[in-house]
């Protein structure tokens, strides 16, 4: 099912974008090229692919010559990243390809940088920066850590889990994908930055090898904000067992509980402890399966409708509205225009 691969809240793409316009690029093209409409930006409900969105990630990396955007006084030049993935493939550990990959961080970055902890049962990733600076915005801290924790899950071949997170800036406009992105436990306008991994992944051997990082290499970092994004909440196994299975076949409330061995009440309690309901889950992914087809394929929407469960295209169209706060007709265009 396409809407595997997610989508990105345009939010967070405006906050990318806010750095190239600081950078002096032409946002228009930069949307062109990764396949964006500005159209598709004028609603806040509104969401782009994770395949558009590390499109437009390395677009602008590669525009300003900076893969880190401007957010530090020194540059990280175009192609450091690679540099850096190569460096850490040769760790033969994960523990060894985090401190490799936050050291070659300290060598290129001049503000910000992180120390690496033990504490009990976890890795704890603290960001330091001199503090006569304004503390880094959300989006900076994000960046540095897609970039090597992106990196690390990579070589050892996991997703590694994130327990807490805990920021000094305040609650970003679009907390709900930083939520996805590091974990549920996030809190804000704290006295210090960090990050707690769990430690399992320090005694993994790095799996990795050069045939398969030219293949990596090709779409990282872009896909990191997507491709791992915290899977051990409730709702993120829900998603992905209903990922698994055709709309048609997705189970009732009940018994999706006795799938994952709950009572109906507790999976409804825990969903709610984490923002979330079986019916926003799903709205969710139809949301992102719908994107994806209407941005990616020819097929009609009555189709598209039919195969979301819908029965009446009208149906589907005041849902997709609901949804984005556009047609399905606007994402529809998006992808014609583009083609002409």
């Amino acid at each position: 099912m396409e809407s595997e691969k997610g989508t990105v809240s345009v939010i967070l793409v405006e906050e990318t974008l806010g750095l190239a316009r600081r950078g002096g690029l032409d946002a228009i093209p930069l949307l062109e090229a990764a396949g964006v409409s500005p159209a598709v930006l004028e609603s806040p409900r509104s969401r782009i692919t994770s395949d558009q969105y590390g499109a437009l990630w390395n677009s602008i990396a590669i525009a300003l010559d900076d893969e880190f955007f401007g957010q530090d006084t020194h540059p990280m030049r175009s192609g450091s990243f690679v540099a850096m993935t190569r460096a850490a493939l040769t760790a033969q550990t994960g523990g060894r390809a985090l401190a490799r990959s936050v050291a070659f961080m300290r060598l290129v970055l001049d503000d910000l940088h992180v120390q690496i902890s033990a504490k009990d049962n976890s890795v704890r990733l603290e960001f330091v920066h001199p503090e006569q600076n304004q503390a880094p915005t959300m989006f900076a801290y994000a960046t540095y850590f897609l970039l090597v924790y992106g990196l690390v899950c990579w070589l050892v071949g996991k997703r590694i889990s994130v327990l807490r997170a805990c920021f000094r800036c305040p609650e970003p406009a679009a907390v709900g994908e930083y939520k996805l992105l590091f974990c549920e436990a996030l809190t804000f306008g704290q006295d210090a930055t960090y990050v707690d991994l769990t430690s399992d992944f320090v005694d993994l051997p790095v799996v990795q090898t050069n045939r398969s990082v030219n293949v990596f290499l090709r779409d990282a970092p872009g896909n990191f904000i997507v491709k791992y994004r915290n899977p051990d909440s409730l709702a993120a196994r829900v998603r992905q067992f209903l990922r698994e299975n055709p709309i048609r076949n997705w189970p009732t409330s009940s018994a999706l509980a006795r799938q994952f061995h709950l009572s109906e009440a507790t999976m409804r309690r825990r969903l709610r402890r984490e923002g979330q309901t079986y019916l926003s889950i799903k709205d969710q992914l139809r949301r992102d399966f719908a994107i994806g087809a209407l941005q990616g394929s020819d097929r009609p929407i009555g189709a598209i409708a039919q195969e979301l469960g819908f029965a009446e295209p009208s149906a589907f169209y005041r849902a997709f509205q609901k949804w984005t706060g556009l047609r399905p007709s606007d994402y529809r265009s998006v992808k014609h225009n583009q083609i002409k």
